[in-house]
Protein backbone atom coordinates (compact mmCIF):
# COMPACT_ATOMS: atom_id res chain seq x y z
CA UNK A 1 0.00 0.00 0.00
CA UNK A 2 1.25 3.75 -0.98
CA UNK A 3 2.50 5.17 2.16
CA UNK A 4 0.10 6.41 4.31
CA UNK A 5 2.44 9.80 5.04
CA UNK A 6 3.46 10.18 1.39
CA UNK A 7 -0.53 10.12 0.92
CA UNK A 8 -1.51 12.93 3.57
CA UNK A 9 1.30 14.34 2.07
CA UNK A 10 0.15 14.79 -1.61
CA UNK A 11 -3.42 15.51 -0.25
CA UNK A 12 -1.86 18.79 1.39
CA UNK A 13 -0.15 19.61 -1.41
CA UNK A 14 -2.62 19.65 -3.49
CA UNK A 15 -4.95 21.79 -1.85
CA UNK A 16 -7.07 19.61 0.00
CA UNK A 17 -8.99 19.99 3.08
CA UNK A 18 -5.83 20.10 5.60
CA UNK A 19 -3.92 22.42 3.73
CA UNK A 20 -4.18 25.15 6.44
CA UNK A 21 -3.84 23.01 9.45
CA UNK A 22 -0.08 23.76 11.34
CA UNK A 23 -0.13 21.06 13.60
CA UNK A 24 2.75 18.59 12.85
CA UNK A 25 2.96 15.08 14.40
CA UNK A 26 6.42 14.26 15.32
CA UNK A 27 8.24 12.04 13.11
CA UNK A 28 8.83 9.18 14.92
CA UNK A 29 4.84 8.67 16.12
CA UNK A 30 4.44 9.30 12.41
CA UNK A 31 6.50 6.52 10.99
CA UNK A 32 5.40 4.22 13.63
CA UNK A 33 1.47 5.29 12.51
CA UNK A 34 2.11 4.41 9.32
CA UNK A 35 3.25 0.83 10.29
CA UNK A 36 0.84 0.37 12.36
CA UNK A 37 -1.98 1.13 9.90
CA UNK A 38 -0.32 -1.27 7.33
CA UNK A 39 -0.17 -4.35 9.69
CA UNK A 40 -3.81 -3.51 10.60
CA UNK A 41 -4.37 -3.51 6.89
CA UNK A 42 -2.92 -7.24 6.69
CA UNK A 43 -4.30 -8.33 9.72
CA UNK A 44 -6.61 -10.98 10.85
CA UNK A 45 -6.80 -10.16 13.99
CA UNK A 46 -9.97 -8.92 13.74
CA UNK A 47 -12.02 -11.49 12.20
CA UNK A 48 -10.28 -13.70 14.00
CA UNK A 49 -11.65 -12.33 17.52
CA UNK A 50 -15.73 -11.60 16.38
CA UNK A 51 -15.01 -15.22 14.60
CA UNK A 52 -14.81 -16.46 17.94
CA UNK A 53 -16.60 -14.41 19.98
CA UNK A 54 -20.45 -15.08 17.96
CA UNK A 55 -19.00 -18.63 17.09
CA UNK A 56 -18.17 -19.22 20.97
CA UNK A 57 -20.35 -17.72 22.77
CA UNK A 58 -22.84 -16.93 19.95
CA UNK A 59 -25.71 -14.80 21.32
CA UNK A 60 -25.36 -12.57 24.16
CA UNK A 61 -28.72 -11.21 26.03
CA UNK A 62 -27.54 -8.79 28.41
CA UNK A 63 -27.97 -10.36 32.10
CA UNK A 64 -28.51 -13.91 30.88
CA UNK A 65 -26.00 -17.04 31.52
CA UNK A 66 -24.70 -16.24 27.94
CA UNK A 67 -23.80 -12.76 28.91
CA UNK A 68 -21.78 -13.89 31.65
CA UNK A 69 -19.90 -16.56 29.43
CA UNK A 70 -19.04 -13.46 27.16
CA UNK A 71 -17.38 -11.69 29.84
CA UNK A 72 -15.39 -14.65 31.02
CA UNK A 73 -13.96 -15.12 26.70
CA UNK A 74 -13.43 -11.31 27.11
CA UNK A 75 -11.25 -11.59 30.40
CA UNK A 76 -9.51 -15.27 28.50
CA UNK A 77 -9.32 -13.03 25.34
CA UNK A 78 -7.56 -10.17 27.10
CA UNK A 79 -5.26 -12.16 29.06
CA UNK A 80 -3.97 -14.39 26.12
CA UNK A 81 -3.13 -11.03 24.26
CA UNK A 82 -0.47 -8.48 25.18
CA UNK A 83 -2.64 -6.16 27.75
CA UNK A 84 -1.17 -4.99 31.69
CA UNK A 85 -3.95 -5.40 33.43
CA UNK A 86 -7.93 -7.27 32.62
CA UNK A 87 -10.22 -6.68 34.83
CA UNK A 88 -14.12 -7.99 35.01
CA UNK A 89 -16.40 -4.84 36.87
CA UNK A 90 -19.41 -6.49 37.79
CA UNK A 91 -22.83 -4.43 38.24
CA UNK A 92 -26.42 -5.62 38.98
CA UNK A 93 -29.52 -4.90 37.00
CA UNK A 94 -33.02 -6.34 36.66
CA UNK A 95 -33.37 -9.34 33.48
CA UNK A 96 -35.75 -9.84 31.09
CA UNK A 97 -35.97 -13.07 29.01
CA UNK A 98 -38.92 -13.24 25.95
CA UNK A 99 -39.77 -16.49 26.64
CA UNK A 100 -41.67 -17.85 23.54
CA UNK A 101 -43.98 -16.54 20.95
CA UNK A 102 -46.80 -17.38 18.63
CA UNK A 103 -48.26 -14.65 16.47
CA UNK A 104 -50.75 -14.97 13.66
CA UNK A 105 -53.56 -13.38 11.39
CA UNK A 106 -56.80 -15.17 11.90
CA UNK A 107 -59.04 -13.05 10.37
CA UNK A 108 -59.81 -12.96 7.40
CA UNK A 109 -57.98 -16.12 6.97
CA UNK A 110 -54.81 -17.55 9.44
CA UNK A 111 -51.36 -16.39 8.50
CA UNK A 112 -48.56 -16.87 10.63
CA UNK A 113 -46.75 -13.92 11.44
CA UNK A 114 -43.08 -13.37 11.83
CA UNK A 115 -42.46 -11.41 15.25
CA UNK A 116 -40.23 -11.09 18.23
CA UNK A 117 -41.14 -9.45 21.77
CA UNK A 118 -39.36 -6.30 22.42
CA UNK A 119 -37.41 -6.11 25.21
CA UNK A 120 -39.51 -4.87 28.52
CA UNK A 121 -42.74 -6.36 27.32
CA UNK A 122 -45.16 -7.68 29.11
CA UNK A 123 -46.91 -11.53 28.46
CA UNK A 124 -50.33 -12.81 27.44
CA UNK A 125 -52.56 -14.64 30.34
CA UNK A 126 -50.92 -17.48 31.85
CA UNK A 127 -53.73 -19.40 31.53
CA UNK A 128 -54.47 -18.48 27.67
CA UNK A 129 -53.66 -16.45 24.64
CA UNK A 130 -55.00 -13.75 23.44
CA UNK A 131 -57.25 -13.85 20.68
CA UNK A 132 -59.13 -10.12 19.74
CA UNK A 133 -60.12 -8.08 16.71
CA UNK A 134 -57.45 -5.66 15.27
CA UNK A 135 -57.12 -1.83 15.28
CA UNK A 136 -55.02 -0.60 12.79
CA UNK A 137 -52.88 3.07 13.46
CA UNK A 138 -51.25 4.59 10.51
CA UNK A 139 -48.41 5.71 12.57
CA UNK A 140 -47.96 6.34 16.53
CA UNK A 141 -48.85 9.82 16.64
CA UNK A 142 -52.69 8.24 16.00
CA UNK A 143 -52.17 5.75 18.58
CA UNK A 144 -51.35 8.98 20.69
CA UNK A 145 -54.32 10.51 20.14
CA UNK A 146 -57.07 7.38 21.18
CA UNK A 147 -59.04 7.88 24.31
CA UNK A 148 -58.15 6.23 27.54
CA UNK A 149 -60.20 2.86 27.72
CA UNK A 150 -60.83 2.78 24.08
CA UNK A 151 -59.14 -0.25 22.75
CA UNK A 152 -60.07 -2.53 25.36
CA UNK A 153 -60.35 -6.29 24.13
CA UNK A 154 -58.67 -4.96 21.03
CA UNK A 155 -55.16 -5.46 19.47
CA UNK A 156 -53.63 -2.24 18.35
CA UNK A 157 -51.43 -2.53 15.09
CA UNK A 158 -48.94 0.68 14.45
CA UNK A 159 -47.97 0.78 10.84
CA UNK A 160 -44.98 2.75 9.79
CA UNK A 161 -43.11 2.83 6.77
CA UNK A 162 -39.98 0.89 6.48
CA UNK A 163 -36.66 2.74 6.98
CA UNK A 164 -34.79 4.81 3.88
CA UNK A 165 -31.43 3.27 3.83
CA UNK A 166 -28.71 5.94 4.43
CA UNK A 167 -25.40 6.01 5.06
CA UNK A 168 -25.71 7.58 8.21
CA UNK A 169 -28.72 5.81 9.62
CA UNK A 170 -30.78 8.98 9.08
CA UNK A 171 -34.39 8.40 10.35
CA UNK A 172 -34.10 5.70 13.02
CA UNK A 173 -34.68 7.90 15.60
CA UNK A 174 -38.33 8.78 14.85
CA UNK A 175 -39.53 5.54 13.86
CA UNK A 176 -38.28 4.23 16.59
CA UNK A 177 -41.12 5.67 18.86
CA UNK A 178 -43.07 3.43 17.48
CA UNK A 179 -40.84 0.75 19.30
CA UNK A 180 -40.61 2.80 22.58
CA UNK A 181 -43.38 4.42 23.64
CA UNK A 182 -46.42 2.83 21.36
CA UNK A 183 -47.03 0.44 24.16
CA UNK A 184 -47.68 3.45 26.91
CA UNK A 185 -50.45 4.53 24.69
CA UNK A 186 -51.73 1.19 23.65
CA UNK A 187 -51.64 0.38 27.29
CA UNK A 188 -53.02 3.81 28.25
CA UNK A 189 -55.91 2.59 25.79
CA UNK A 190 -56.79 -0.75 27.46
CA UNK A 191 -55.08 -2.66 24.30
CA UNK A 192 -54.90 -6.38 25.41
CA UNK A 193 -51.29 -6.05 22.67
CA UNK A 194 -49.34 -3.77 21.00
CA UNK A 195 -47.92 -5.26 17.30
CA UNK A 196 -45.78 -2.38 15.58
CA UNK A 197 -43.91 -2.46 12.09
CA UNK A 198 -40.48 -3.59 12.77
CA UNK A 199 -37.88 -0.72 12.86
CA UNK A 200 -35.71 -1.69 9.40
CA UNK A 201 -34.93 -0.94 6.20
CA UNK A 202 -35.05 -4.45 4.87
CA UNK A 203 -37.84 -6.29 2.89
CA UNK A 204 -37.11 -9.55 4.53
CA UNK A 205 -39.60 -11.75 6.69
CA UNK A 206 -37.22 -11.35 9.52
CA UNK A 207 -38.65 -9.14 12.73
CA UNK A 208 -36.75 -6.59 14.37
CA UNK A 209 -36.17 -6.60 18.26
CA UNK A 210 -35.14 -3.82 20.60
CA UNK A 211 -35.75 -2.36 23.89
CA UNK A 212 -39.24 -0.37 24.65
CA UNK A 213 -39.06 2.47 27.00
CA UNK A 214 -40.46 2.27 30.83
CA UNK A 215 -43.44 4.88 32.31
CA UNK A 216 -42.02 6.34 35.36
CA UNK A 217 -40.04 3.16 35.80
CA UNK A 218 -42.91 0.66 35.27
CA UNK A 219 -42.98 -1.67 32.08
CA UNK A 220 -45.54 -3.03 29.48
CA UNK A 221 -47.93 -5.53 31.56
CA UNK A 222 -49.26 -6.14 27.95
CA UNK A 223 -47.33 -8.31 24.96
CA UNK A 224 -45.65 -5.79 22.59
CA UNK A 225 -44.42 -7.29 19.48
CA UNK A 226 -42.38 -6.44 16.22
CA UNK A 227 -43.55 -8.33 12.88
CA UNK A 228 -41.25 -8.07 9.93
CA UNK A 229 -41.78 -5.54 7.36
CA UNK A 230 -43.78 -8.11 4.63
CA UNK A 231 -45.69 -8.52 7.28
CA UNK A 232 -47.03 -5.45 7.85
CA UNK A 233 -47.63 -4.79 4.15
CA UNK A 234 -49.75 -6.94 4.36
CA UNK A 235 -51.94 -6.31 6.98
CA UNK A 236 -51.66 -2.83 5.81
CA UNK A 237 -53.32 -3.92 2.27
CA UNK A 238 -55.87 -5.59 3.83
CA UNK A 239 -57.06 -2.72 5.63
CA UNK A 240 -57.00 -0.56 3.05
CA UNK A 241 -59.01 -2.99 1.56
CA UNK A 242 -61.56 -2.94 4.05
CA UNK A 243 -61.12 -6.43 5.65
CA UNK A 244 -61.53 -6.62 9.44
CA UNK A 245 -58.23 -8.14 11.06
CA UNK A 246 -57.96 -10.71 13.93
CA UNK A 247 -55.06 -11.84 15.98
CA UNK A 248 -54.03 -14.85 18.26
CA UNK A 249 -50.99 -13.69 20.39
CA UNK A 250 -49.33 -16.36 22.84
CA UNK A 251 -45.99 -14.70 24.66
CA UNK A 252 -44.13 -15.49 28.10
CA UNK A 253 -41.97 -12.73 27.93
CA UNK A 254 -41.26 -11.02 31.55
CA UNK A 255 -38.77 -9.87 33.93
CA UNK A 256 -36.70 -12.64 36.38
CA UNK A 257 -35.40 -9.99 39.07
CA UNK A 258 -31.90 -9.09 40.01
CA UNK A 259 -28.60 -10.57 37.71
CA UNK A 260 -25.14 -9.93 37.41
CA UNK A 261 -24.04 -8.36 34.23
CA UNK A 262 -20.37 -6.75 33.77
CA UNK A 263 -17.95 -4.48 31.83
CA UNK A 264 -14.11 -5.94 30.55
CA UNK A 265 -11.69 -3.60 31.40
CA UNK A 266 -8.34 -4.05 29.61
CA UNK A 267 -5.36 -1.26 30.09
CA UNK A 268 -2.01 -0.57 27.89
CA UNK A 269 -0.31 1.06 31.01
CA UNK A 270 1.32 3.98 29.63
CA UNK A 271 4.96 4.52 30.07
CA UNK A 272 5.20 8.42 30.83
CA UNK A 273 1.23 9.29 31.52
CA UNK A 274 -0.19 5.73 32.98
CA UNK A 275 -3.07 7.99 35.00
CA UNK A 276 -3.95 9.61 31.62
CA UNK A 277 -7.01 7.57 29.29
CA UNK A 278 -7.65 6.65 25.58
CA UNK A 279 -10.37 4.71 25.70
CA UNK A 280 -12.33 3.00 22.89
CA UNK A 281 -14.47 0.04 23.09
CA UNK A 282 -17.66 -1.20 22.25
CA UNK A 283 -20.59 -3.69 23.42
CA UNK A 284 -20.26 -7.26 24.59
CA UNK A 285 -23.96 -7.83 24.60
CA UNK A 286 -26.41 -8.50 22.36
CA UNK A 287 -30.11 -9.05 21.09
CA UNK A 288 -30.59 -13.44 21.25
CA UNK A 289 -32.03 -13.82 17.94
CA UNK A 290 -29.42 -13.28 16.24
CA UNK A 291 -25.41 -13.90 17.16
CA UNK A 292 -24.75 -10.56 17.04
CA UNK A 293 -21.99 -9.96 15.08
CA UNK A 294 -22.57 -6.45 13.52
CA UNK A 295 -24.14 -5.51 17.02
CA UNK A 296 -21.38 -5.43 18.28
CA UNK A 297 -19.66 -8.34 17.95
CA UNK A 298 -17.91 -6.18 14.97
CA UNK A 299 -16.90 -3.17 17.12
CA UNK A 300 -15.24 -5.53 20.23
CA UNK A 301 -13.13 -6.93 17.51
CA UNK A 302 -11.94 -3.58 16.14
CA UNK A 303 -11.27 -1.76 19.41
CA UNK A 304 -9.23 -5.28 20.89
CA UNK A 305 -7.46 -5.97 17.65
CA UNK A 306 -6.40 -1.92 17.60
CA UNK A 307 -5.43 -1.95 20.68
CA UNK A 308 -2.99 -5.03 20.36
CA UNK A 309 -1.26 -3.73 17.45
CA UNK A 310 -0.07 -0.99 19.60
CA UNK A 311 0.41 -3.86 22.73
CA UNK A 312 3.14 -5.54 20.06
CA UNK A 313 5.01 -1.94 19.75
CA UNK A 314 8.97 -2.35 21.96
CA UNK A 315 7.63 0.32 23.75
CA UNK A 316 4.37 1.30 25.63
CA UNK A 317 2.68 5.03 24.46
CA UNK A 318 2.80 7.51 26.77
CA UNK A 319 -0.84 7.14 27.99
CA UNK A 320 -2.59 4.18 29.07
CA UNK A 321 -4.84 3.22 26.10
CA UNK A 322 -7.84 0.94 27.58
CA UNK A 323 -10.67 -1.25 25.68
CA UNK A 324 -13.57 -1.74 27.45
CA UNK A 325 -16.17 -4.32 26.67
CA UNK A 326 -19.54 -2.88 27.71
CA UNK A 327 -22.02 -4.91 29.46
CA UNK A 328 -25.79 -4.41 28.86
CA UNK A 329 -26.06 -1.86 26.03
CA UNK A 330 -29.22 -3.13 24.48
CA UNK A 331 -31.29 -2.50 27.91
CA UNK A 332 -30.30 0.74 28.39
CA UNK A 333 -26.61 1.48 28.09
CA UNK A 334 -26.56 0.13 32.09
CA UNK A 335 -22.76 -1.09 31.18
CA UNK A 336 -21.77 2.40 30.26
CA UNK A 337 -23.54 4.21 33.20
CA UNK A 338 -21.87 2.13 35.48
CA UNK A 339 -18.49 2.84 33.93
CA UNK A 340 -19.14 6.19 34.78
CA UNK A 341 -20.16 5.95 38.35
CA UNK A 342 -17.18 3.64 38.41
CA UNK A 343 -14.55 5.04 37.52
CA UNK A 344 -15.96 8.87 38.68
CA UNK A 345 -12.59 9.91 40.15
CA UNK A 346 -10.98 8.87 37.15
CA UNK A 347 -13.28 10.73 34.58
CA UNK A 348 -10.76 13.72 34.60
CA UNK A 349 -7.88 12.03 33.42
CA UNK A 350 -9.73 10.76 30.37
CA UNK A 351 -8.39 12.81 28.03
CA UNK A 352 -10.36 10.93 25.02
CA UNK A 353 -13.10 8.42 24.37
CA UNK A 354 -14.94 6.70 21.44
CA UNK A 355 -16.81 3.58 20.43
CA UNK A 356 -17.56 1.29 17.54
CA UNK A 357 -21.28 0.74 17.60
CA UNK A 358 -22.61 1.15 13.96
CA UNK A 359 -21.50 -2.37 12.24
CA UNK A 360 -18.67 -3.11 10.36
CA UNK A 361 -18.80 -1.14 6.95
CA UNK A 362 -16.00 0.96 6.07
CA UNK A 363 -15.21 4.37 8.02
CA UNK A 364 -15.81 7.54 5.94
CA UNK A 365 -15.98 10.32 8.75
CA UNK A 366 -13.78 10.87 11.25
CA UNK A 367 -15.64 13.55 13.83
CA UNK A 368 -15.31 15.19 16.91
CA UNK A 369 -15.91 17.10 20.10
CA UNK A 370 -13.22 18.85 21.67
CA UNK A 371 -12.02 21.76 22.59
CA UNK A 372 -11.22 23.98 19.57
CA UNK A 373 -7.34 24.85 20.79
CA UNK A 374 -7.16 20.75 19.79
CA UNK A 375 -8.95 21.16 16.39
CA UNK A 376 -5.13 21.07 14.79
CA UNK A 377 -4.04 17.95 16.40
CA UNK A 378 -7.47 15.89 15.58
CA UNK A 379 -6.99 17.57 11.83
CA UNK A 380 -3.33 16.57 11.84
CA UNK A 381 -5.03 12.47 12.72
CA UNK A 382 -7.67 12.89 10.48
CA UNK A 383 -4.49 13.58 7.46
CA UNK A 384 -3.41 10.48 8.74
CA UNK A 385 -6.21 8.55 8.09
CA UNK A 386 -7.06 10.35 5.00
CA UNK A 387 -5.60 7.64 2.30
CA UNK A 388 -8.10 4.90 4.00
CA UNK A 389 -10.96 7.31 2.26
CA UNK A 390 -12.09 8.73 5.75
CA UNK A 391 -12.86 12.83 5.36
CA UNK A 392 -12.69 15.15 8.20
CA UNK A 393 -15.49 15.92 9.77
CA UNK A 394 -16.31 19.10 11.91
CA UNK A 395 -16.34 19.30 15.45
CA UNK A 396 -18.84 19.73 18.39
CA UNK A 397 -21.47 17.62 16.06
CA UNK A 398 -19.76 13.92 16.41
CA UNK A 399 -21.38 10.92 17.55
CA UNK A 400 -18.91 8.67 19.53
CA UNK A 401 -21.03 5.70 20.08
CA UNK A 402 -23.63 4.89 23.05
CA UNK A 403 -21.67 3.57 25.43
CA UNK A 404 -19.79 6.80 25.40
CA UNK A 405 -22.88 9.46 26.25
CA UNK A 406 -21.99 8.89 29.92
CA UNK A 407 -18.65 9.75 29.63
CA UNK A 408 -19.11 12.86 27.73
CA UNK A 409 -22.10 13.72 29.98
CA UNK A 410 -19.26 14.85 32.31
CA UNK A 411 -17.12 16.77 29.90
CA UNK A 412 -14.97 13.86 28.67
CA UNK A 413 -13.73 14.59 24.82
CA UNK A 414 -15.01 12.56 22.07
CA UNK A 415 -14.04 11.52 18.66
CA UNK A 416 -16.32 9.51 16.13
CA UNK A 417 -15.42 7.30 13.39
CA UNK A 418 -18.41 6.86 11.25
CA UNK A 419 -18.91 3.44 9.50
CA UNK A 420 -21.41 2.88 6.01
CA UNK A 421 -24.43 2.21 7.41
CA UNK A 422 -26.22 1.65 4.37
CA UNK A 423 -27.31 -2.24 5.04
CA UNK A 424 -27.02 -1.59 9.00
CA UNK A 425 -31.01 -1.38 9.53
CA UNK A 426 -31.33 -4.29 7.18
CA UNK A 427 -29.62 -6.37 9.92
CA UNK A 428 -29.90 -4.69 13.13
CA UNK A 429 -31.65 -6.48 16.18
CA UNK A 430 -32.66 -9.48 13.38
CA UNK A 431 -31.85 -12.69 13.15
CA UNK A 432 -29.83 -11.99 9.91
CA UNK A 433 -26.98 -10.14 12.44
CA UNK A 434 -24.94 -13.04 11.84
CA UNK A 435 -20.85 -13.38 11.22
CA UNK A 436 -21.22 -13.58 7.36
CA UNK A 437 -22.37 -10.09 7.10
CA UNK A 438 -19.08 -8.53 7.67
CA UNK A 439 -16.66 -7.86 4.84
CA UNK A 440 -13.54 -8.75 6.36
CA UNK A 441 -11.21 -6.56 4.02
CA UNK A 442 -13.64 -3.40 5.46
CA UNK A 443 -12.77 -4.65 9.26
CA UNK A 444 -9.44 -4.12 8.55
CA UNK A 445 -10.17 -1.25 7.70
CA UNK A 446 -11.42 -0.11 10.38
CA UNK A 447 -9.12 -1.68 12.68
CA UNK A 448 -6.21 0.56 10.20
CA UNK A 449 -8.21 3.90 11.31
CA UNK A 450 -8.94 3.22 14.81
CA UNK A 451 -5.07 2.15 15.43
CA UNK A 452 -4.08 5.42 13.90
CA UNK A 453 -5.96 7.46 16.19
CA UNK A 454 -5.58 5.53 19.36
CA UNK A 455 -2.33 5.41 18.95
CA UNK A 456 -1.48 8.85 17.80
CA UNK A 457 -4.23 10.23 20.64
CA UNK A 458 -1.79 8.38 23.10
CA UNK A 459 1.21 9.80 22.61
CA UNK A 460 0.32 13.52 21.19
CA UNK A 461 1.05 16.31 24.09
CA UNK A 462 -2.16 18.04 23.42
CA UNK A 463 -4.85 18.41 25.99
CA UNK A 464 -8.65 17.71 24.10
CA UNK A 465 -10.51 18.46 26.80
CA UNK A 466 -11.84 22.16 27.13
CA UNK A 467 -10.82 24.29 30.63
CA UNK A 468 -14.24 24.39 31.57
CA UNK A 469 -14.96 20.53 31.08
CA UNK A 470 -11.81 20.14 33.17
CA UNK A 471 -13.31 21.80 36.20
CA UNK A 472 -16.71 20.62 35.84
CA UNK A 473 -15.81 16.76 35.73
CA UNK A 474 -13.74 17.36 38.66
CA UNK A 475 -16.35 19.02 40.51
CA UNK A 476 -18.78 15.91 39.51
CA UNK A 477 -16.42 13.36 40.38
CA UNK A 478 -15.81 14.64 44.19
CA UNK A 479 -19.53 15.46 44.45
CA UNK A 480 -19.82 11.62 43.96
Amino acid sequence: MKSIIAAAAALMLTGGVFAQDTFEIEPAQAATADVLVNQALDSDLAWSVVESLTTEVGPRLAGSEAEARARAWGEALGNSLNFDRVAVENFTMPFWDRGELEISMTAPYNLALHGAALGGSGRSPRLGAINSDVVYFRNVAALMAVADGSLEGKIAFVDGDPLVATQTGAGYGPANQRRRIGWQHAERAGADAIVVRSVGSDHHRNPHTGMISSRDGEWARIPVIAISNPDADQLRRLHENGTPLAMHIRSTAGWHGEVTSGNVVMDIVGSELPDEIVLIGGHLDSWDIGTGAIDDGAGIAISVAAAELIARLPERPRRTIRVVMFGAEEVGLLGARAYAEQHADELPNHVLATESDFGAGRIWQFVSNVDAAANPAIDAIGRVMAPLGILRGGNEDGESGPDIIPMAMNGVPTVGLSQDGMDYFNLHHTPDDTLDKIDPDALAQNVAAYVALVYLAANMDVDFRTPAEASDVEENAAEQ
